[in-house]
């Protein structure tokens, strides 16, 4: 049953083919009739009035605004015709509702105009020899009722599927606007994680190459500093995977996946990092000035990721002399950072040119940190030599 509804909603034709064809031997039947009584006196132009009006159901979905000129047409034609109302005439309710329904906003108000004045008409031209006024206006506003039902009807039928189309279309827009907006979270996500990789992977994995060609260079010699040597990339090793395993828990589908990871560094890991840095050979000083406070998870990773990469990149350029001095001064609204070495810097092809790695994506990392949270970052050649790098962090209450 439901495959033949939907035959005849894709062929709507055939349906009113099929009505027109009904309309047809109603009218037929009513003109053989009307012949005997002499209702209808010249029953051949009865019969071109009714195919017309069949042709305007037939083809009334397929050219309405066509029919709707053929139906005005054919029903001017029965009033100068004498041809008297005959069951076909319904046609006219039908393409009164299609057009208002489907048709050009012109043929719609055109066929209001007609199903108004189509019942007067005829009832002025074929009223009885009994009617009074009265009983003429009353039967034309009863006779003009279904044709402005038929308009109303298609009318709202049109305004209904505009505002379904509305509707569809704004969920659609919705939907990219939906898809845009999840694409760039992922973006922002996928560079995220990548500074965080590059951060930990550029740190960490520089340190147990300074350690393992320090041990290499003091096995036979000094078996117990390649012995610490050892220990110190044993212990960066595991701390890399500490924060790899935090990492790879961020990409996971679901928050119930059991495992721990340790929490994402901060300003008070300062000090761990730096004695890490200290004993891969780099000497740093560092301090700290102001009254240390509460600050927010965002500005506390900034501080620490700048720090590390700053350190790797002077371990990486600077040259085997280098000396680092890390410097944070907590002022009124924000946190102040200071980082320099005294090695060659960028007079040797160092971080702000990309270095011997090629990209620099240690300081476009650096910019896209603090762009995140409101800060500055000023990078270049030191006075008399090496690098600095100036960073100022808003300071925020932790949350």
């Amino acid at each position: 049953m439901q495959g033949l509804y939907d035959f005849f909603r894709r062929h709507p034709t055939m349906v009113d083919t099929f009505w027109a064809v009904v309309l047809l031997g109603l009218s037929a039947l009513v003109i053989v009739a009307g012949r005997d009584g002499s209702l209808y006196h010249h029953s051949w132009l009865a019969v071109v009035c009714t195919l017309a009006l069949c042709t305007v159901v037939s083809l009334r979905r397929r050219f309405p605004e066509a029919m709707l000129l053929l139906t005005i047409a054919t029903g001017l034609f029965q009033l100068a015709a004498d041809v008297r109302v005959l069951p076909a005439d319904l046609a006219m309710l039908a393409i009164a509702y299609t057009v208002a329904s489907v048709g050009a906003r012109w043929s719609s108000r055109l066929a209001l105009l007609f199903a108004l004045c189509a019942p007067a008409l005829s009832e002025l031209r074929w009223s009885g020899s009994y009617d009074t006024g009265w009983t003429r206006v009353v039967q034309a506003v009863f006779l003009t009722i279904p044709f402005a039902l038929a308009w109303v009807i298609g009318d709202s039928l049109r305004t209904r599927r505009a505002y379904y189309a509305q509707l569809e279309e704004r969920a659609e827009r919705l939907q990219r606007e939906r898809e845009a907006q999840s694409k760039a979270a992922v973006a922002a996500e996928r560079a995220r994680i990548a500074r965080e990789l590059h951060d930990v992977v550029a740190h960490n994995v520089s340190v147990m190459v300074v350690q393992a060609d320090g041990a290499a260079y003091v096995l036979d010699s000094s078996p117990e500093q390649a012995k610490q040597a050892l220990g110190t990339i044993s212990q960066t090793g595991r701390l890399a995977l500490a924060e790899m395993r935090r990492l790879l828990g961020l990409l996971r589908t679901s928050d119930d996946s059991g495992g721990e990871y340790v929490p994402q560094p901060g300003v008070d890991q300062l000090g761990e990092l730096i004695e890490q840095v200290r004993g891969a050979g780099l000497p740093v000083d560092f301090a700290v000035d102001g009254s240390s406070r509460p600050l927010s998870s965002g500005v506390e990773l900034t501080a620490y990721r700048i720090v590390q990469e700053a350190l790797t990149n002077t371990r990486k350029h600077g040259g085997p002399a280098a000396h680092a001095t890390v410097q944070l001064t907590y002022a009124e609204h924000e946190l102040r950072m200071l980082i320099e070495d005294d090695g060659r810097g960028a007079f040797g092809g160092g971080p702000d040119e990309g270095g011997a790695d090629g990209l620099g994506q240690g300081l476009i990392g650096m910019r896209e940190r603090i762009a995140m949270i409101g800060g500055t970052l000023h990078t270049g050649p030191r006075p008399g030599g090496g690098f600095r790098i100036r960073a100022e962090l808003p300071l925020k209450a932790a949350r």
